[in-house]
């Protein structure tokens, strides 16, 4: 992927990578903690196929006010493989709704977001956690450099440089940089100015 803004296939890229490296490891404990989240690596999946889904009823319902009044539920004893396959879901609703929006598409993240901006709050989510939960079960991987280059370009316009998935790491509280302080407090910024 070259250094394009983040569209669906961003989405499609990041929720295909979560899957080819958390999968081998479904039989795994994923009671342990995520990374250094107080959720585990089960709630935390669960927790990307929300947002994914809350992503994907914003662009397809076009709010403009608020975050719709739904949420998804992963139903309790449903084991890793599972989650992965709701996830899998999530994106692939995710990925629709952003290829049926128009480029003029509106919709509401603390004002109003544009396809790209969901697209790169998709990707960011799917990448960190995915992050997060190899943390948690001892898989060495770090997120894709170019989805990592769109989502800072998106999100964190006022990152610093480096390697790109080391510093959107560190734009969300998960690593140092050097010359940098450790982020402790963090936001993207999704909205776009019309």
């Amino acid at each position: 992927m070259d250094a394009r803004t983040p569209d669906r296939r961003s989405v499609d890229r990041a929720v295909a990578g979560m899957l080819e490296v958390l999968g081998p490891h479904a039989g795994a404990d994923w009671s342990v903690p995520a990374g250094s989240l107080e959720w585990d690596c089960r709630a935390t999946a669960a927790h990307v196929a929300h947002d994914l889904l809350a992503y994907a009823a914003q662009v397809a319902g076009r709010p403009d006010d608020a975050y719709l009044p739904l949420d998804l539920v992963v139903r309790p004893g449903t084991g890793p493989a599972d989650v992965l396959r709701v996830v899998a879901a999530c994106g692939g609703l995710l990925s629709g709704a952003l290829a049926a929006a128009g480029p003029g598409m509106r919709a509401w993240h603390w004002g109003p977001c544009d396809a790209a901006g969901f697209a790169a709050m998709g990707t960011a989510e799917t990448l960190v956690h995915t992050y997060d939960i190899t943390r948690g079960l001892g898989v060495p991987w770090l997120p894709s450099g170019p989805l990592s280059a769109g989502v800072l370009r998106r999100l964190f316009p006022d990152a610093p440089p480096g390697d790109p998935a080391r510093v959107l790491l560190w734009c969300t509280g998960r690593g140092d940089l050097a010359g940098h302080r450790r982020v402790t407090s963090w936001h993207w910024t999704a909205a776009v100015a019309d």
